[in-house]
């Protein structure tokens, strides 16, 4: 039984900048509501809705309209463009896409661009989308009477092109049956008294599949609208929070706050402070570990499910720079030819055991992800130790952690090579105390002489014209010549390397 049935009464979540609390029995109904409006729309068992909101109430209202609808849903994030978006709404073959008004800019003409939609709707005012309150009102809140268990269908960028969706089996088992709590209760200790802080946007992975959970089995969820540093330690005091989940680049920051301000806080309810997606600096997470005491727990896995890593605080003190050692799967690091390498020696991870998968509608980067022995790859690069805990030594080669946030530096360069001025690039990461890896390109000019800092901005905001901002360059540096093989590969790694020799760009 859904815990809106058994205790409607009970606060399901929190939004921590207004205060608004939404009930169990709130949340039932008007999952109930926009699940019958789905069904009358024709929607049926493994169909595709997406929406873009930010943290807002209804955000959840959608996510468990599908759940229960046994649809695939996908939360875009709202960094993306126009044309990003309108990629993924046709991948995925949404037949009903939600928007926030928010987004104008960026979902307003979607309408002529996706013809496979059935539904348009707006929560806020867009020209030719109907109201999504208005739509609801006339529904049921009756429980559908054959519910059927979905899943989340996110998008997980690729080295090259537009980004690629991560597709599992639909559930087989009844609606109410699939429980995630044995992963809350007996790593982190969760209980339907805990209280669960979510501070990151909910369109990722983790926040969405942690709070899923929670609301699935009667935990409070505090969401805040936007991670602000001081904000997050108001919201752990002020809720009494116990379990919560971070990236590195928020420990930075609020580490980074006034003493006299980090101090002012009580965050003594913290049972649970779980961090991923982002490699944690070892003296970052050290600092946590004193401030917070040994609640930080870490684990390594990726939005395709196919295996998980984990370990908590006492562990990594004794195994500093791990990420943890494999729960339910099995790790092998291989080299390229695909044969396993011994303890200490990096090569690619691979997951046996773990979950199935495939990307949606791209066969050939499904078999990349494959073994020959039938494991899979999220692609990163690292080794085990004696005791079988892994430490990543690099992430998908070239791709760029930003804030936990994944950049695939292709994007920009296929988007600079296209200015008239430009005849070669490569983007890449480098160090940026803050967030982990900034982004960068070094480019090649067709007139050398041209070099010059207004170029430089106007390369940047050509970039920033037809991609979302956080995936452009911060900065660009010029060189006469790239090097590159006589193959003509870009030696990129001999380009990125000279920056994290440095520990800095040249240009600051």
């Amino acid at each position: 039984m859904h815990p809106g049935e058994q205790n409607p009464d009970k606060i399901a979540y929190i939004m921590a900048n207004t205060g608004e609390e939404i009930t169990y029995g709130d949340l039932e109904a008007g999952a109930n509501r926009a699940a019958r409006l789905f069904r009358r729309l024709g929607l049926k068992r493994g169909d595709h809705i997406a929406f873009m909101l930010e943290n807002r109430t209804e955000f959840f209202q959608i996510c468990w309209a599908a759940q229960r609808a046994g649809l695939y849903y996908t939360p875009i994030s709202w960094r993306l463009q126009q044309a990003e978006v309108e990629y993924i709404v046709n991948n995925c073959g949404a037949r009903v896409f939600v928007g926030s008004t928010s987004f104008r800019s960026a979902v307003e003409a979607l309408p002529e661009e996706c013809s496979d939609v059935d539904g348009w709707y707006a929560i806020g005012e867009i020209p030719g989308f109907q109201d999504w309150a208005a739509a609801l009102e006339g529904e049921s809140d009756e429980v559908l009477e054959d519910p059927e268990e979905g899943s989340p269908m996110l998008y997980s960028s690729g080295t090259t092109g537009y980004p690629k969706g991560v597709k599992r089996p639909l559930p087989e088992a009844a609606y109410g049956e699939s429980d995630a709590m044995p992963l809350l209760t007996l790593l982190y200790g969760a209980t339907p008294e805990s209280v669960y802080l979510s501070p990151a946007p909910l369109y990722h992975a983790a926040p969405l599949g942690f709070t899923m959970n929670c609301l699935r089995n009667g935990v409070a969820v505090v969401v805040m609208e936007h991670f602000e540093d001081e904000e997050a330690l108001r919201c752990i005091e002020t809720f009494k929070v116990t379990h919560s989940q971070w990236v590195p680049t928020m420990f930075v920051r609020m580490l980074k706050l006034p003493r006299e301000i980090r101090e002012k806080y009580d965050v003594s309810s913290l049972q649970c402070a779980i961090h991923a997606a982002a490699p944690c600096p070892i003296p970052i997470k050290e600092q946590m570990i004193e401030w917070w005491g040994p609640v930080i727990y870490e684990y390594y896995a990726g939005t395709e499910g196919n295996g998980f890593v984990q370990l908590n605080s006492e562990e990594w003190l004794e195994h500093r720079g791990s990420v943890g050692r494999p729960l339910g799967c099995e790790i092998h690091i291989c080299d390229e030819d695909g044969e396993e390498l011994p303890v200490g020696e990096p090569g690619t991870i691979f997951f046996g055991g773990g979950g199935a998968f495939e990307y949606h509608k791209d066969a050939d980067k499904t078999a990349d992800s494959r073994h020959p022995e039938g494991w899979t790859t999220l692609g990163d690069v690292g080794y085990l130790d004696e005791e079988g805990y892994l430490y990543l030594t690099d992430r998908k080669h070239y791709m760029i952690i930003s804030g936990g946030v994944n950049i695939y530096p292709q994007e920009a360069e296929n988007v600079l090579i296209t200015h008239d001025a430009v005849l070669d690039v490569a983007v890449f990461g480098v160090p940026n105390e803050e967030f982990g890896e900034e982004v960068k390109a070094v480019v090649q000019l067709k007139d050398p002489s041209a070099a010059s800092a207004m170029l430089e901005v106007e390369l940047i905001d050509f970039c920033r014209d037809q991609l979302s901002h956080i995936k452009c360059p911060r900065s660009i540096d010029f060189r006469e010549e790239l090097p590159r093989h006589p193959t003509g590969k870009l030696l990129k790694r001999l380009l990125k390397d000279e920056y994290w020799v440095r520990g800095e760009a040249p240009d600051g």
